[in-house]
């Protein structure tokens, strides 16, 4: 039998086992509450403070656009940026981006210290949504580069019919105007979408362009189907031997080729420009067309089917000839000598057919066909512009774009 004395002894040794494990349960506790505190820190998403290489909290970012007739100087005179610094800056940047074609309401940031002197340590233009041209030139280094934001495509479709016009209805649908541009670009030598009807119906499958979740454009069509006056017209996005067309549902381009040029010429005596000295009025104004050099007579031909919209004597144009060829392209003919027999306004003409003879009536120094074209409106550099092919499909690619335009075909039927 347990004493008093024993007894007293047992309670106290319980006593002290109870103590030393809570005390236990406690700091097993607090670690592993510390040690769920440092995971949780560790696999927290790392706030991004950097933008164009530069520490956030360490600089000032001031956004803004150009304004009308502002330069590159202009702009960093403001920010303590000497103009032999801004010499330099133009120089070493004209290989990747000439600072003189800064545009009007085109964004631009600067990044500059914070301390009192808003020193400015690099500038950023950019000249579209997706490009952008990076100037470093803190800690007396000097660097340039073109930059890109990555592109995100989202496919969309769109369908309709028409009641009044397609741009119309293809902006009531939600869509870009740029979607009805591309669509009749596609289309241009099938349909004329100044004589579309009410009634017609359109199918378009295409992607849409992002940046930063911001709608930037309407990206590539990849298919289309066109229902004109009760006949369809579909269209396939397609590579052919590194060229992009589009081809009908039997494997046929749907443009038509140009000439390279409407007559035997000797030399371009002037090119396609925006300010060229003018060489009878002594002045700078534009030149929208290109001269070939040819002698008087030279015969002068249309470089694609189309119709007669002008053939008159045009003051400084002399005499004018101008076609249009579809509801995209459009070509015009000056300082003609004469005109071939049966060209008129209204009269239709094939491609190279004889339209007239070189001369230098009107404005002129000399005998020259002054040569212009335009699309969708816009007077384009001859020179540069890409002629479409007539080319169809190669046997080669044959069972790979007709594999490919049944996926589209599908596509296009399920939507309503």
């Amino acid at each position: 039998m347990k004493t008093v004395k024993q007894k007293s002894l047992i309670v106290k040794i319980t006593t002290i086992l109870i103590l030393i494990f809570s005390l236990n349960t406690s700091c097993n506790k607090k670690q592993k509450e510390q040690s769920n505190k440092n995971t949780s820190s560790q696999i927290e998403k790392p706030v991004n403070k950097r933008i164009y290489g530069y520490h956030k909290d360490s600089v000032n970012i001031v956004k803004n656009v150009v304004k009308k007739n502002q330069n590159l100087s202009d702009i960093l005179l403001s920010y303590n940026v000497s103009l032999q610094k801004i010499n330099e800056i133009a120089t070493i940047s004209k290989p990747i981006f000439d600072v003189r074609k800064f545009a009007t309401n085109k964004e631009y940031e600067v990044i500059c210290s914070k301390d009192s002197s808003k020193q400015a340590k690099c500038f950023i233009y950019h000249p579209n949504p997706v490009d952008y041209i990076v100037y470093k030139f803190d800690n007396d280094e000097l660097t340039v580069s073109e930059e890109h934001f990555p592109v995100s495509r989202i496919e969309k479709t769109s369908s309709g019919t028409i009641n009044s016009s397609l741009y119309n209805t293809l902006i009531d649908e939600g869509n870009s105007p740029k979607l009805a541009t591309k669509l009749s670009d596609i289309y241009a030598w099938q349909i004329d979408f100044f004589g579309i009807q009410k009634g017609d119906k359109y199918k378009i499958i295409f992607d849409e362009l992002y940046v930063n979740d911001e709608f930037i454009g309407v990206g590539d069509i990849k298919a289309a189907y066109f229902d004109h006056m009760n006949t369809p017209h579909y269209a396939f996005r397609y590579e052919q031997d590194s060229n992009i067309e589009y081809f009908d549902e039997t494997g046929n381009s749907l443009r038509k080729a140009f000439l390279k040029a409407p007559l035997s010429y000797r030399r371009v005596s002037s090119k396609f420009s925006h300010s060229r000295l003018h060489p009878i009025l002594k002045r700078r104004m534009p030149h929208l067309g290109v001269d070939y050099a040819a002698p008087k007579g030279t015969p002068i031909y249309a470089i694609g089917d189309g119709k007669i919209i002008k053939a008159n004597y045009a003051g400084a144009a002399g005499n004018y000839v101008k076609i249009k060829h579809n509801s995209v392209y459009t070509t015009g003919y000056m300082h003609l000598w004469k005109f071939e027999k049966g060209i008129k306004p209204g009269a239709k003409v094939k491609q190279g057919q004889l339209i007239g003879y070189v001369g230098s009536t009107g404005r002129s120094t000399g005998p020259h066909l002054d040569f212009r074209i335009w699309k969708n409106g816009q007077a384009v550099d001859p020179l540069s512009l890409k002629p479409p092919s007539s080319k169809p499909i190669d046997d080669s690619h044959k069972i790979d774009y007709f594999n490919k335009i049944e996926f589209f075909k599908r596509e296009l039927n399920q939507i309503f």
